[in-house]
Formats: structure tokens, sequence, C-alpha cells
């Protein structure tokens, strides 16, 4: 009988479980393969691809990936064991990365809805990029204030804002905040921390 004062001994997990795997092995005959001659020929979808590690593009965790290849066409995408940052546990919009890149319904061509427009059309990225970068001229340049009501020497416009994404890295983001404070927007997020 234990008493009162008596501190317990620290409770090991490891040796407790490692003790009731050994006593149940003994109990336990060793199953039988159940396996089906079928099952015996088949073998993993990714054996012989080549595996490229790679970061999920989702938020601003920064989970590792595998991503496994066959004749440059991705075949899985998978969390990456070696990753000290998810030990290859993703998300299930990280699990679901490989539909990202493989979906038959992903645009893969630039898409236009000229105003009041019901349909699209498909444009060039040049064309795209131009047009883009008229539109944000255009709107500074209408928009754009030296001063405020009171005087306040301000520089900016307050018809433009940045909203940058969480996979964007250092460099990124701090160049599109140069673009954005260099045009004289005050508005500038970014996902990671919203």
């Amino acid at each position: 009988m234990r008493m009162a004062n008596t501190p317990r001994p620290p409770l090991d997990l490891t040796s407790l479980l490692s003790r009731a795997v050994g006593a149940l092995g003994k109990r336990v005959a060793p199953l039988p393969n159940v396996l089906s001659k079928r099952s015996q020929t088949l073998h993993s979808r990714i054996a012989g691809a080549k595996a490229t590690p790679s970061v999920c593009p989702y938020c601003a965790v920064g989970c590792g990936t595998m991503i496994y290849s066959k004749n440059d066409k991705i075949i899985d995408i998978e969390g990456n064991s070696a990753s000290p940052i998810n030990s290859g546990t993703l998300c299930p919009k990280g699990a679901a990365t490989f539909q990202l890149h493989v979906n038959p319904n992903r645009w893969t061509k630039v898409k236009y809805r000229a105003p009041h427009a019901t349909d699209w059309e498909d444009v060039t990225l040049d064309w795209a990029m131009t047009r883009i970068a008229e539109r944000v001229k255009e709107t500074r340049d209408r928009t754009f204030v030296e001063t405020d009501a009171d005087g306040r020497r301000v520089k900016r416009t307050m018809a433009l804002a940045s909203l940058g994404g969480a996979t964007l890295d250092n460099e990124e983001n701090y160049l599109i905040g140069k673009l954005f404070r260099s045009i004289g927007t005050p508005f500038i997020e970014n996902q990671a921390r919203i």
C-alpha cells in the first residue's frame, strides 16, 4: 500500500508500451499473409518516379511536400517526411495540392471579360500585363492627391490596394511593397497576416 505522501515514480510511456507490446507478442501468434496473388504483384504508383522536394503553395506555414513525376508529368504530391516543419503531414488543402496542378478544369490561358460582357475570351499574357499596367497608371493619375483636406502633404491614392499571397517569399513581398509604396497607395496587406 502506497503512503499518501510518497511521490509516484514518473511514468515512462515508451517503456510501458514496449513492455505491453512484448507481452502481447508472446501471447499472439504471427498472423498469416492475407494478401491475394494479385495484391502481391502490385506496386506503388510512385515506384521509379523522380522525387522533387517542394513547398505547399497555400499558407504561410511552408509545409514541405514531395512532388513525384514520371516523363515530366506530376503523378503525385504528398507531405515530405524529412521536413522539420510538418514531418510529412499536410492539412486538407495541402493534401489536395495534386488537384491544383493536374485538374483538367484549371485555366491555363489568360482570360479577359470586357465590361458588360457575359463571356470570357482568351488573351495573351503580354496583352493582359500591358492592360493592367495601363489601368493602374490611369487610376493613379486620376486619383492621386498631393495634400489632404487639411493641407497636410500625403502624396497618395486611395483607389489602389495590394493584397499579397502567403506563399510569396521575402524578396517578392519586398518588391511588391516597394512598387505599391512608390505609386502612393497606403493599402498594402498580405494574406499571411489576415
